[in-house]
């Protein structure tokens, strides 16, 4: 997952995604890694380690899954848990919201807006700091805003807001 945040940018997440990254996190550590260092171990008592397939990957995917664990503990340190339901104002789009909205085509569009690390377009959920997300944070329910992109504006509609 790319961290796209700037430095004065905070790392805000919901509960649900905390949850995710601690779950991932603790596959890694528990499951994952301990079955890639026994396939390593056993590969090395094999002999030879420099023509060693087994051991080679082994050793490859141990410093894949030692980055992935890295990455995941700074993310979850920094991570600023904001509850989308604690949120009063319903009238209007803050982090957390599902957002239905139209295009100037009027196509018709529900997005769920989260933090960086926990969204996925197959969900629906978009990152905070998508164009998108940042053409409807602080919008209205009922108001048009303005999305710029690469083929020029776009008017959206913002047509209901939940939390």
């Amino acid at each position: 997952m790319p961290n796209n945040l700037s430095k004065d940018t905070k790392n805000y997440i919901t509960p649900e995604g905390l949850e995710r990254l601690q779950a991932e996190f603790t596959f890694l550590k528990r499951i994952e890694r301990p079955k890639i260092v026994e396939t390593v171990s056993w590969a090395a008592s094999n002999g030879d380690r420099s023509e060693n397939g087994d051991y080679i990957y082994g050793k490859q995917k141990l410093r894949q899954i030692d980055s992935r664990l890295r990455f995941l503990i700074k993310r979850m340190d920094n991570a600023e848990v904001v509850d989308p339901e604690k949120q009063k104002n319903h009238a209007q789009v803050f982090f957390g919201a599902t957002v239905t909205y139209k295009n100037s085509k009027n196509i018709k569009y529900k997005v769920k807006i989260v933090g960086v690390d926990e969204a996925r377009q197959e969900q629906n959920e978009i990152s905070l700091i998508s164009p998108v997300a940042q053409a409807l944070m602080k919008a209205w329910d009922g108001e048009v805003v303005t999305m710029k992109t690469p083929n020029g504006d776009d008017k959206l509609e913002i047509l209901k807001i939940e939390y």
